[in-house]
């Protein structure tokens, strides 16, 4: 049995409760995944847009969504960023905060052009990734990336070699991409998705392609890869599962298909707890409960302060891995204006 964990909620046995129909919700416990939430490249990337607003002053602009995570979003608007589709939308000469997903040279080039001030927010393991696709490219390698269509961080790895690489969307992809030199190949992946199909993706790319070659290392971050695995031991003693994140979180849909796929009966996606559907707990004895990586803590302890009240107040923390990784902040915010060293350059919380 895993240790009961305080959130401050009590971890009284449940009472039970009813819905709508007036059928009686099973009286259970809540199986809290962790890790979960916020990761460091995220944490990162709020600070930076929240310090660029206290140095500069509002507006500060961002270019897309800093995160995707629509209450983040909103919380940085009421404190004066502005978010723009692209950099022509900006007043020259402005501070531009360019997101953690990373952009390609040619908006690099865009917002110098327009005069622009940028603050490069890109998680450092998305620049990990660009840096491996310029360098393949520049050894004349053909680079398959495996990611998603329209993805913002596809869109920015891409554009480092466009002319060099070519995006298998999926498993299904992976049996009808067609390559100019299949002796040549390298492949490298968008760091959100699930490791599963990723794997599944690259073994039938290399029983295509057999000299296929590996990155140096994993793309998929650890964040990502922790997130899934605490949700894989979760799984198969929840009856429901609900991930906490947007729509447009890649790792946060991607957590939904992991629970689904290794024995959650259910598993729905929600941005907040007024999303939560009491139906959706009928029957239920456990639920497990996890959140994408650029989901406030708060809007899980909102979930279980719910879910208590659906008589599922018994709160397990079931921890696979443990996580102490902090980015710096990027370069133009580590000084403060007299010059000294930011106490918050290294990132996280204080």
């Amino acid at each position: 049995m895993v240790p009961a964990v305080d959130i401050g909620l009590p971890l009284r046995p449940p009472t039970p409760a009813t819905v709508a129909d007036g059928s009686v919700i099973g009286s259970g416990r809540v199986l809290l995944a962790a890790p979960r939430g916020y990761c460091a490249g995220v944490d990162r990337a709020v600070i930076a847009v929240e310090k660029a607003l206290e140095r500069y002053g509002s507006p500060v602009y961002v270019r897309k969504q800093i995160v995707h995570n629509v209450h983040v979003v909103k919380r940085l608007e009421e404190q004066g960023a502005v978010f723009v589709d692209e950099v022509d939308e900006v007043p020259p000469g402005a501070h531009i905060v360019f997101s953690a997903h990373g952009v390609s040279p040619a908006v690099v080039r865009a917002a110098a052009e327009r005069g622009l001030q940028a603050i490069d927010a890109t998680c450092p393991l998305v620049t990990k990734v660009h840096r491996e696709a310029v360098r393949f490219a520049r050894d004349d390698k053909q680079i398959l990336l495996i990611g998603h269509h329209g993805h913002e961080e596809v869109e920015g790895t891409m554009g480092e070699a466009p002319e060099r690489t070519i995006l298998v969307g999926s498993p299904e992809e992976a049996d009808t991409v067609e390559v100019s030199d299949p002796e040549n190949l390298v492949w490298l992946s968008q760091t959100t998705l699930s490791v599963d199909e990723t794997m599944e993706t690259v073994r039938r790319l290399r029983a295509r392609f057999p000299n296929l070659a590996d990155p140096p290392s994993d793309d998929i971050c650890y964040a990502t890869q922790n997130r899934q695995v605490a949700v894989k031991k979760v799984a198969p003693d929840a009856d429901v599962v609900l991930v906490v994140g947007s729509a447009n979180s890649s790792n946060s849909v991607r957590l939904v298909e992991v629970a689904l796929e290794n024995g959650a009966e259910r598993a729905y996606r929600i941005d907040d707890a007024s999303e939560l559907d009491p139906a959706w707990l009928a029957g239920a004895g456990s639920v497990g409960v996890s959140s994408g990586a650029s989901v406030p803590e708060r809007l899980v302890e909102e979930l279980l302060a719910t879910l208590a009240g659906h008589g599922f107040g018994s709160v397990e923390e079931v921890r696979t891995a443990e996580e102490d990784l902090v980015f710096s902040l990027p370069r133009e915010l580590r000084r403060t204006a007299s010059g000294a060293q930011d106490p918050r350059a290294l990132g996280g919380r204080s």
